[in-house]
């Protein structure tokens, strides 16, 4: 199988990658290494599979049209578009950049699909879509009109324009609501990366609002282990939600990351931040009934995990 995967240097595509090209899969991997964190750390992100000859690098924006037309046209049998502009608080103050880059270049790659008959396509979506549900767990089949952030809408528009490509030219697609994966590799600006090396470093940390907002940090394994079922199985139109269904206050989140560090955090509360959700809480009964889907490793397990790779690479 020939796969081909957007944002394959950055955190989630290159944990993939080395996944397929494990399983014997070729990939293509596409990349235009912007610039929202060093360039150089995507590049080690996939120095590994470089290596492998199954591997080949293509280096290029998702909007420029004939350069995904090519991509595309060299057999390629399934695609996984994780490519975006990422970050709830950058999309606020950038909101026609994430527009520009998340909807048009969901809809180049589709239409490269299109025209090159590509049947299978996997869309990363955002639990950000959920917005500030009050319902809890977040189930597919609740209600996603209600984005807070610019970054979350463009992604319920990427699903939507999914479901269009769908229904008007068969693709089967499937749309995969990750929920704050961490893991190594996780991007420098994320909480626990941040937090981590700070509290290392007998700095500071800084914590928006009170420390009581929830997540469902999710492993980066059993993110790619549900990817990878996701795409074994996409047939129609499917989305699923790939959490851990676990969620902590970020203040036990703090306490966590403490105990694998072995050392204590000077926290800085500041005021909340426009476009941050209150809480995210994934409902996966869906993804188990239908991908198989187990997470399996909890928050300690992968935050010493995590630490270990953070103190290696630092």
């Amino acid at each position: 199988m020939k796969v081909l995967i957007t944002g394959a240097a950055g955190f989630i595509g290159s944990h993939l990658s080395e996944r397929l090209l494990a399983e014997g899969r070729t990939v293509v991997g596409v990349d235009n290494f912007d610039d929202f964190y060093d360039p150089q750390i995507k590049r080690g992100n996939i120095s590994d599979c470089l290596k492998d000859k199954n591997f080949q690098l293509i280096e290029a924006d998702i909007r420029d049209s004939t350069a995904m037309d090519q991509a595309v046209g060299e057999g390629i049998e399934i695609i996984v578009h994780l490519a975006a502009k990422a970050g709830v608080r950058p999309s606020v103050a950038q909101p026609l950049l994430y527009a520009d880059v998340n909807v048009n270049g969901t809809m180049v790659l589709l239409e490269a699909a299109k025209k090159h008959k590509v049947g299978r396509f996997i869309f990363g979506s955002s639990s950000s879509v959920y917005g500030n549900n009050k319902k809890v767990p977040f189930s597919e089949d609740d209600n996603v009109d209600f984005p807070i952030s610019p970054y979350a809408a463009t992604k319920k528009a990427g699903e939507l324009i999914c479901h269009t490509y769908y229904y008007l030219y068969g693709i089967h697609i499937t749309c995969l609501r990750f929920f704050t994966v961490y893991g190594p590799r996780q991007r420098p600006d994320l909480a626990i990366h941040k937090f981590a090396k700070l509290i290392e470093q007998d700095k500071p940390i800084p914590v928006y609002g009170d420390g009581t907002m929830m997540r469902d940090f999710t492993y980066i394994d059993d993110i790619i282990n549900g990817t990878v079922a996701a795409m074994n199985k996409c047939e129609g139109f499917n989305i699923y939600n790939l959490g851990e269904s676990q969620p902590i206050t970020v203040n036990d989140l703090i306490t966590e990351i403490e105990k694998a560090l072995g050392k204590k955090a000077v926290k800085r509360y500041l005021p909340p931040q426009p476009g941050d959700v209150e809480r995210t809480y994934a409902d996966i009964s869906k993804a188990a009934e239908e991908l198989g889907y187990n997470p399996s490793t909890t928050i300690q397990l992968g935050l010493t995990k995590f630490v270990t790779w953070l103190r290696k690479n630092m």
